[in-house]
């Protein structure tokens, strides 16, 4: 394996020790332990192991980090169609499920996910699916 040729500023590692204070994501968290060890001087392969992660895939974040501070340990934009639910939607539906099924013509005294999905389509005019309506279910408990 090649040796890693980076030179990290001085201010590095009180960034990283400061940026791991507040990040709330647990994929950047480790992301940036990860790469505060290689730059306080630990091995490569030594880190990758201890923490789990390819050699690769810290190569990689090491390098982004050199390059682009700690902006570069951010998750990328997804290719893709970007989801329908948004926090608006959402709210609605927490409203929404807090009410009487009874009161928005449905026939049940509860809500299933289809029943929901249908009745915001015809609220918001947004169509969401009965498993989108589940996901944020899901995320409210």
């Amino acid at each position: 394996m090649r040796t890693l040729k980076l030179h990290f500023p001085d201010e590095a590692l009180p960034t990283l020790d400061t940026f791991l204070k507040q990040t709330k994501e647990v994929r950047v968290f480790r992301r940036a332990q990860a790469v505060r060890d290689v730059v306080q001087g630990q091995r490569l392969q030594t880190v990758s192991n201890t923490l789990h992660f390819t050699y690769s895939a810290l190569r990689k974040w090491v390098h982004r980090f050199a390059h682009q501070g700690v902006q570069g340990l951010a998750d990328r934009p997804r290719p893709g169609r970007p989801p329908k639910g948004t926090c608006a939607l959402a709210q609605h539906l927490n409203r929404l499920v807090d009410q009487d099924p009874l009161q928005h013509g449905s026939l049940h005294s509860q809500w299933s996910c289809q029943e929901l999905a249908t009745v915001l389509a015809r609220e918001t005019g947004v169509q969401v699916s009965r498993e989108s309506v589940r996901d944020v279910l899901k995320k409210r408990t």
